[in-house]
């Protein structure tokens, strides 16, 4: 266990290096879509949401009935995006997404698994954060959903915290904090999901698109400084002082309702463009 974490502390500290070397400068005050929280050095899990309530001057942060990961799929609308085209059940999913119990699947690359275990052994498991399951089995029981909104001093959404749990073992797999922002290479918002992470963050955008048949597409592709996409921030020692970079993670989630009527998702990660790993979500609303 000592050995693991101190190996974990040693990578992160190589990675925070990597950034600072090969990033950019940046200023969150200026450019806040970087903004956001940060997580513990040896274990993230849900203790950030306290600290960034109060950075917001935020209150809240109790599970609520009926929450969801965004007020309404209406603040993403834009050139492009109109939220009217699509399937009820995907708008209420995002908006009351913890009426919702989730069950998964998942999918390993034979060539990416090897590294998924490296990452979850020294990494994802001691932080309790981003710790992608590595065996079908693992998520046989489904997922928990722990959704808690932030509001400000006025009473306006700040952000929703999104913590999920195995059910079998109670581990956490994913803790982020959701929201909307129009990034400076965009002409109109996206979503942005938060991973805190120790002395930083990882930040995605993820494009919305509404296809014919009502499906929501979610996709953070390749591009360019300040377009949709994955971003590791690094902010050692609080402040407005940053150094960024843009990293070849990409996704792609596919909402959908399939031919029985039942709300599916397919969630596809690559790494430039080799796939990494797929997951493929079950989602039944619980009255």
């Amino acid at each position: 266990m000592i050995t693991t974490r101190v190996a974990g502390r040693g990578i992160d500290a190589v990675t925070r290096g990597w950034v600072r070397l090969t990033g950019r400068r940046v200023d969150l005050g200026r450019e806040a879509w970087l903004a956001g929280p940060t997580g513990d050095v040896d274990r993230i899990g849900d203790a950030w949401l306290e600290r960034e309530m109060a950075r917001c001057d935020g209150r809240g942060g109790e599970q609520a009935d009926g929450a969801g990961l965004l007020p309404s799929l209406s603040v993403l609308d834009g050139i492009g995006f109109d939220a009217a085209a699509l399937r009820p059940e995907v708008r209420d999913f995002y908006e009351h997404t913890s009426c919702w119990r989730l069950q998964v699947w998942a999918q390993w690359s034979s060539a990416a698994w090897p590294f998924g275990w490296l990452v979850s052994a020294v990494f994802a498991r001691r932080l309790e954060q981003l710790s992608l399951p590595l065996r079908p089995l693992d998520v046989a029981h489904g997922m928990s959903s722990d959704v808690r909104t932030v509001v400000g001093p006025d009473g306006r959404l700040i952000g929703t915290s999104w913590h999920r749990r195995l059910r079998s073992t109670g581990d956490t797999v994913f803790s982020g904090w959701y929201g909307t922002v129009t990034p400076p290479g965009a002409a109109r918002p996206s979503v942005r999901v938060i991973f805190p992470l120790p002395h930083g963050r990882l930040v995605v955008l993820l494009r919305p698109t509404a296809t014919a048949d009502g499906a929501l597409l979610l996709t953070s592709g390749p591009g360019a400084w300040g377009e949709d996409g994955a971003y590791l921030v690094v902010q050692p020692h609080g402040g407005d002082r940053a150094w960024a970079r843009r990293i070849p993670v990409h996704e792609r989630f596919d909402v959908h309702v399939d031919g029985e009527g039942v709300l599916r998702t397919d969630h596809a990660i690559t790494l430039w463009r080799l796939p990494v790993l797929r997951l493929h979500y079950r989602l039944d609303r619980v009255d």
